[in-house]
């Protein structure tokens, strides 16, 4: 009986048990701030490899490849240095699975392998990237001249897109939660359309 009640007494246990308590708490907190840390770095690669992607494709060949060599005086009907108008080019968009018109533009000839080379320029700064994350827009921009024997008849306004991407935070992995980032976009009118080396 005598030691049950010293036993009873005893409190020299009293701070471990309130670490006991307090230690999840700390912890949470700590993989909170690490979670913080790891989703603007994650949202800092994501922004970067948006902004070298749409810089690759302005200063490069252009996926929309027919787009490139189409004369909008000779093919198209537009008098010879007249400004390109809307309803000539309305855009197009570029996906892995190929190029679709917005509204009007010629005759499409995609070139997947300029996709591949954005995409893998852009996976330098984000390896996770797929390309199925990435689209491409070629969007009408009021530039360009029907005729131009210097490049393209247009210089499209380009649009480098990731979409669809997700980040795992630490203090969500047991219950196996991602958290969905928003779209990153980029833009840039096109420069000359033509090569394969951009800086």
């Amino acid at each position: 009986m005598k030691i049950a009640v010293l036993l009873l007494r005893c409190r020299s246990g009293g701070g471990g048990a309130e670490f006991a308590l307090v230690l999840p708490l700390l912890l949470i907190f700590l993989f909170g701030i690490i979670d913080v840390g790891r989703a603007m770095w994650t949202f800092n690669r994501a922004e970067k490899a948006t902004q070298m992607g749409v810089r690759y494709a302005v200063a490069t060949d252009m996926i929309p490849a027919g787009l490139a060599t189409y004369s909008f005086a000779t093919d198209g009907g537009l008098v010879q240095g007249e400004p390109v108008p809307e309803s000539a080019f309305g855009g197009a968009t570029c996906t892995s699975a190929g190029c679709t018109c917005k509204a009007t533009c010629p005759a499409l000839d995609e070139n997947l392998v300029v996709f591949n080379n954005i995409v893998a320029r852009m996976q330098l700064f984000m390896p996770e990237i797929g390309a199925e994350n990435v689209q491409v827009d070629y969007d009408y921009s009021g530039l360009g001249y029907a005729g131009d024997p210097n490049g393209p008849d247009v210089a499209p306004l380009v649009t480098v897109s990731l979409t669809d991407l997700s980040f795992q935070p630490l203090t969500l992995i047991a219950f196996q939660r991602t958290i969905i980032l928003p779209d990153f976009r980029s833009a840039l009118t096109l420069e000359d359309g033509d090569g394969s080396f951009a800086n």
